[in-house]
C-alpha cells in the first residue's frame, strides 16, 4: 500500500476510534440518566435526596480532573482514556443495584470519577487526532457524544417501558461499552511529544492565568446549557402555561439544534475560524433568546431555545480544542483545568439560577442567559488557538 494511502487509512481509523469513544460516553451517561425515575421510585427518594445523589457525579468528576491531567502528561491520552473509560463503564451496573441512598452516592461518585477522567482524556485524544488529520474535527466528536446520549436515552425509555430492571439495562450498556473500547483501543494514536510546561502535579486542576478567558468561556457555556436542560420546560409550563407535552419540546428544540450545530461546526470552523464562529454563535444565542423573551409566546420561545442550542453548539468543543493547543500549557493540564471550570458551572449553575428565579422570576433568570450568551461573543477571541485548517 502506498505511504499516503496508508496514512489516510490510519487517519480514518483514528477518527473512527475517538468518535466511537465519544458515542460510548454519551450512551453510558444517558443510560443512567434515563433510569433516574425508576431508581428514585425504588429507593423512595425525596427531591432533596435525589439532588444529593446527583452531586456525587459532579464531585467525582472534579476529583478526577487533576488525576487525568497528570496521567495524560506523564503517560498518554490513550492510556488515560482506557483507564477512566473502564472505570465508568464497569461502575454503571453497581449504580443499578445500590440498596440505599449512601451506596447510590458512592456508586455515582465512582461513575462520575470515571466520566470526568474520560471526558478530559477523550478531548485530549481528540486534539491529538485533530493534529494528525490536519483539520478541525472536535465539534463533530461532541456531536457523536450528543448522538450517543440521544440513543442511550431512547433505549433507556424503551427498556423502562418494558419494565426491565436497571441492573439488566446497565449490564447491557456496560457490555456494549466494554466491547467497543476493546475493539477500537488499537486505533487510538500516541500523543505527540509535548514540550510545553506542565503543572499536572497541582492538587487542583485550576486554570493558570493564560487560560482564564477560556475558563470564563467554559463557565458561560456550561451555565447556559444547564439552564436549557433544567428550566426550558418549566418556563413553558409555568410562565406560558403550556401543556406538559409542549413544555417537553423546549429541551428537545435546544438539543436537536445543538446536534445539527455540532455536526456542521467543523466545516464552519475551517471556513471562518474558531473566534468568528464562537462570536457569531454567541450573538445568535443572545439575540434569539432575547427576541423570544420579548415576544414571550410558546412558538417564539421554542425558536429561542433552538437559537441557544445552535449558537452555543460549537463553543464547548472549541474551548477544549483551544486548551489542548495552547502554546505554553501542556495539553493534559490545560484540558483538565478548563474542564474543572466548566463542570463547576454545571454543578453550581442550577442552584444559583433557581435562587435567582425564586427571588425574581423565571423570565428574569432567562435574561441572565441572554447576558451569558452575549458574554460568550465577547470572549470569543480566547479560542484563537483552536485547530483549523485555514
Amino acid at each position: 500500500m502506498p505511504v499516503e494511502l496508508k496514512r489516510q487509512a490510519t487517519q480514518r481509523k483514528a477518527w473512527f476510534a475517538i468518535a466511537a469513544v465519544f458515542f460510548v460516553n454519551g450512551v453510558t451517561l444517558a443510560s443512567w440518566i434515563s433510569r433516574i425515575p425508576t431508581l428514585t421510585e425504588r429507593l423512595d427518594l425525596s427531591p432533596g435526596q435525589v439532588g444529593f445523589a446527583l452531586m456525587a457525579l459532579a464531585a467525582g468528576a472534579l476529583v478526577a480532573f487533576p488525576i487525568a491531567g497528570r496521567l495524560i502528561d506523564t503517560r498518554s491520552s490513550a492510556f488515560t482514556l482506557l483507564c477512566f473509560g473502564l472505570v465508568m463503564i464497569l461502575s454503571l451496573p453497581f449504580v443499578g443495584v445500590a440498596p440505599q441512598l449512601l451506596m447510590l452516592f458512592v456508586t455515582l461518585f465512582v461513575l462520575g470519577f470515571g466520566n470526568g477522567g474520560m471526558d478530559v482524556s477523550m478531548n485530549a485524544q481528540g486534539v491529538q487526532v485533530e493534529r494528525f488529520v490536519g483539520r478541525s474535527i472536535i465539534s463533530s466528536l461532541h456531536g457523536c457524544f450528543s448522538l450517543g446520549a440521544f440513543a442511550g436515552a431512547a433505549i433507556g425509555a424503551g427498556v423502562a417501558q418494558l419494565g426491565a430492571p436497571p441492573l439488566v439495562h446497565f449490564l447491557g450498556a456496560s457490555l456494549f461499552g466494554l466491547a467497543a473500547l476493546l475493539w477500537i483501543r488499537r486505533w487510538l494514536i500516541p500523543d505527540a511529544k509535548d514540550p510545553r510546561k506542565s503543572d499536572a502535579a497541582a492538587a487542583f486542576a485550576l486554570p493558570p492565568r493564560s487560560l482564564w478567558l477560556l475558563g470564563a468561556l467554559a463557565l458561560c457555556t456550561s451555565v447556559s446549557e444547564g439552564a436549557m436542560a433544567d428550566w426550558s420546560g418549566l418556563y413553558l409550563r409555568d410562565v406560558l402555561e403550556t401543556s406538559s407535552g409542549v413544555a417537553a419540546l423546549g429541551f428537545a428544540a435546544f438539543s436537536m439544534a445543538m446536534l445539527v450545530g455540532r455536526f456542521t461546526g467543523d466545516a464552519l470552523v475551517r471556513r471562518f475560524g474558531a473566534p468568528r464562529l464562537v462570536r457569531a454563535g454567541g450573538v445568535l444565542a443572545a439575540l434569539g433568546l432575547g427576541i423570544a423573551l420579548l415576544i414571550n409566546q410558546p412558538i417564539s420561545m421554542l425558536l429561542g431555545f433552538a437559537a441557544v442550542g445552535l449558537g452555543l453548539s460549537t463553543v464547548y468543543p472549541l474551548v477544549f480544542s483551544a486548551a489542548g493547543n495552547h502554546p505554553t500549557v501542556s495539553a493534559g493540564h490545560a484540558v483538565a483545568s478548563v474542564a474543572t471550570v466548566g463542570y463547576s458551572g454545571f454543578l453550581a449553575g442550577p442552584p444559583i439560577l433557581g435562587w435567582l428565579a425564586e427571588l425574581t422570576s423565571l423570565q428574569a433568570m432567562m435574561w441572565l442567559i441572554v447576558l451569558l450568551a452575549a458574554l460568550t461573543a465577547v470572549l470569543a477571541s480566547a479560542t484563537r488557538s483552536a485547530r483549523t485548517d485555514r
